[in-house]
């Protein structure tokens, strides 16, 4: 079947299910009735991204579940197997129940630091792939540490089972594995809680807020970001830098939920006060892995404003926005100027730019166009109105993303 028509053929299916009328959500999304049913006919594709969003939006889909037809090849993390065997595993629970009966020696503390710090640094290298090699034998040494240690030492190893599976949270939602990832968010908020460490509670509704907003929960992931960020307020009346960064972290989660939502006078609201706490801070941090600073900042204003269809803006805050303030390691942060970018331009149909942008990030973090959902669904309205002579690189970097 016609890639048009099966997507026309999926928004009237939905439509109806939902029991709207092609006029009423035409309105919703701001086009004609006339339009509406074109795409829905398949004589007509959608070409702009505000619009799919729109749509998607409205229909209670995502973009990807939206434009992806059954002719498109999706890219599967290999790792997600494993993980999910490491977390089905409950090594040491048995020590819970007869604690003369061990299930194994805990790996020594000094070791899962550091493989933590190595985890972390791969994932913001958006080294996935190899993230996802040293997940599961960290959750398992993780998982067994906290349950079987001495109960002095048990408050230590809650904490680093806290961080790895905040890293597994990260990792699982990048690669679209959102439901996988809502469990290793909530098993690292209660490991932050059994290790009675208020800030990592903070941390962890950070990571969680993320994974409702990729799976669409975005009031959800207000409500959870902004308790949040309230009770560390009270917590902390003398804040230090740390609890700033994640302070400030959580507003940034709450502009992209809000950025969903469209909700720009919210976006707003929580983007002065991400800025305040940077300001405050005064320089480019990576508190809990959370990358924050007044770059980061800014890089989500970018983001929002490709949300919100505002090409123009997103294009001048982006192509001014200086990235040597983050560090040397951070490349999924640049990488991510470059997607938004390839956004902007391909929203005011300067498809050269866009692809031109889309190497740029592929240049700077390969795995991150394969696994992103956003690359693909750009990568895939990019080739729907291909012209070959302006974009000759286009079909190889769809190639090279999964796409076919």
């Amino acid at each position: 079947m016609d890639a048009r028509k099966e997507i026309g053929q999926r928004i009237a299916r939905t439509r109806r299910r939902r029991g709207l009328s092609q006029s009423v959500l035409a309105g919703l999304i701001g086009r004609s009735e006339s339009w509406l049913s074109q795409v829905e006919r398949g004589t007509r594709s959608m070409d702009s991204h505000s619009v799919i969003s729109a749509l998607a939006e409205t229909l209670g889909l995502t973009a990807d579940e939206l434009t992806t037809t059954k002719t498109d090849t999706m890219t599967q993390y290999q790792a997600t197997s494993g993980i999910r065997q490491a977390m089905m595993g409950y090594d040491g629970l048995s020590s819970l129940i007869d604690p003369r009966h061990a299930e194994g020696t805990p790996e020594s503390l000094t070791w899962l630091r550091h493989e933590i710090r190595v985890v972390n640094r791969l994932y913001q290298a958006t080294s996935y792939d190899e993230v996802g090699r040293r997940l599961p034998g960290l959750i398992v040494a993780t998982e067994l540490g906290s349950r079987h240690a001495p109960a002095k030492r048990r408050g230590a190893y809650q904490t680093l089972r806290s961080l790895t599976y905040h890293c597994a949270t990260t990792t699982l939602r990048r690669v679209g594995e959102a439901e996988l990832a809502w469990m290793a968010a909530d098993r690292s908020l209660a490991a932050a809680e059994e290790a009675e460490q208020a800030l990592l509670v903070a941390v962890s509704a950070y990571r969680l807020g993320y994974v409702f907003v990729r799976l669409r929960e975005h009031d959800r992931a207000l409500q959870v970001v902004l308790r949040a960020a309230d009770a560390l307020r009270r917590a902390f009346r003398r804040p230090d830098p740390r609890s700033l960064s994640v302070l400030g972290a959580l507003n940034l989660v709450a502009v992209t939920a809000a950025a969903a939502q469209y909700d720009q006078v919210a976006v707003r609201t929580f983007l002065a006060e991400a800025r305040r706490m940077a300001e405050r801070i005064g320089e480019d941090r990576n508190d809990f892995w959370t990358a924050f600073g007044l770059t980061n900042v800014t890089i989500h204003e970018v983001s929002a404003a490709v949300e919100f269809g505002d090409a123009r803006q997103a294009v001048r805050k982006g192509e001014t926005l200086n990235t040597a303030d983050l560090a040397a390691g951070l490349v999924g942060r640049r990488a991510q100027v470059h997607l938004d970018l390839a956004r902007a331009y391909a929203v005011q149909r300067k498809d050269a730019a866009s692809v031109n942008m889309l190497l740029e990030a592929e240049r700077l973090s390969p795995e991150l166009v394969r696994y992103g959902g956003r690359p693909r669904e750009l990568l895939t309205q990019l080739l729907k109105r291909e012209h070959r002579p302006s974009t000759p690189q286009l079909r190889g970097l769809a190639a090279r993303a999964g796409i076919t």
